[in-house]
Parts: C-alpha cells; sequence; structure tokens
C-alpha cells in the first residue's frame, strides 16, 4: 500500500474513534494533525486533546495509537503530544509504550 493509501485509511480508522465526552470522531475534533507516513511505513502525527486539562487524553491517546497499529502496512508510529498541560509527561510515556 502506497503512503496515500495508507493515510486514507488510518484517517478512516480514526473516523471510528470516539471522544466519549463529546461523542465526534478524533478526526472531526481535529485531534490528530500533521499525519505523515513515511516510505517505511512509520506514522508520524501530533493529538491535539481537546482542552489543556482534558480528563481522557491518556485513554484517547492510546486508542488512537491502538486504531493506527491496526492498520496493515504501519511499522511503526510517532506521536506528540502539544497543548496539554502534562504534554512532557504523556509524551514520555507514550514514546517508552511504543518502543516496547
Amino acid at each position: 500500500m502506497d503512503q496515500v493509501a495508507l493515510e486514507k485509511t488510518i484517517i478512516e480508522k480514526l473516523s471510528k474513534v470516539i471522544d466519549p465526552e463529546s461523542g465526534a470522531d478524533v478526526i472531526r475534533m481535529k485531534l490528530v494533525l500533521d499525519l505523515v507516513i513515511e516510505e517505511k511505513g512509520k506514522a508520524t502525527y501530533t493529538f491535539r486533546p481537546s482542552s489543556p486539562l482534558c480528563p481522557i487524553a491518556v485513554p484517547l491517546a492510546v486508542m488512537i495509537i491502538q486504531a493506527i497499529g491496526e492498520v496493515e502496512g504501519i511499522t511503526g508510529q510517532s506521536i506528540t503530544v502539544v497543548d496539554y498541560v502534562e504534554a512532557d509527561k504523556l509524551n514520555e510515556i507514550l514514546r517508552s509504550v511504543l518502543e516496547n
């Protein structure tokens, strides 16, 4: 699958990841930004929780990672959390999760 097809498949998959507080999907809410698929299939993207104090930022990030990980052809992921009060800590945790 080429990069454009992978990106389309990821967006379709993420449109099924629902923010339980709003009932809207993470694509419609523009919570996943700057999605880039590298040549070897690594997905790099930014996650912006709905508010700086979003109480479900961690589970939403995990759901996004899981959804992207289910896409055939994705060989790895790099997620960067922004505009969140605990972004540095969450980025560190998510990097650790993705490395294992």
